[in-house]
């Protein structure tokens, strides 16, 4: 488990890949429908590094679960798992315009500053229009 300081800290540390931070719950529907555009890219560009965020700790303190449904899913992107109280003291240091709800993306290009936000489900496509628009 990871702790939102740890978190926040990665964010902001400057790298040369473009970092793509999935805000998502094996709960939640629509974020496990978008999983796999995260594991193609993360297969295909290696200029990108992606992490799956996941938010099940705040709803249910067992990380197994989560540790299980990565083995089912056979996912390849780093995963983990946010520890973090009260989602909405915090969600708005990720980005001002979280209104907390998931799934959530962060793409950020922290040589840049360039970063791009998206509140809702990723479609086919999207998330590598989204890295090519901050890769420049």
């Amino acid at each position: 488990m990871v702790r939102l300081e740890k978190l926040l800290s990665e964010i902001s540390t400057p790298t040369d890949e473009i970092r793509v931070y999935n805000f998502w719950a094996t709960w939640c529907a629509p974020c496990v429908k978008e999983l796999p555009l995260f594991e193609k890219v993360n297969e295909d560009d290696k200029d990108v590094k992606i992490t799956l965020v996941s938010m099940d700790i705040d709803l249910d303190p067992n990380p197994e679960k989560v540790y299980k449904f990565i083995d089912r899913k056979k996912l390849q992107s780093r995963v983990i798992i946010l520890e973090a109280a009260d989602p909405n003291s915090w969600i708005n240091k990720i980005d001002q315009n979280w209104s907390g709800a998931l799934p959530a993306t962060l793409i950020i290009n922290t040589k840049t500053g360039k970063r791009r936000f998206v509140n809702s489900a990723m479609k086919e496509g999207e998330l590598e229009q989204l890295i090519a628009a901050v890769k420049i």
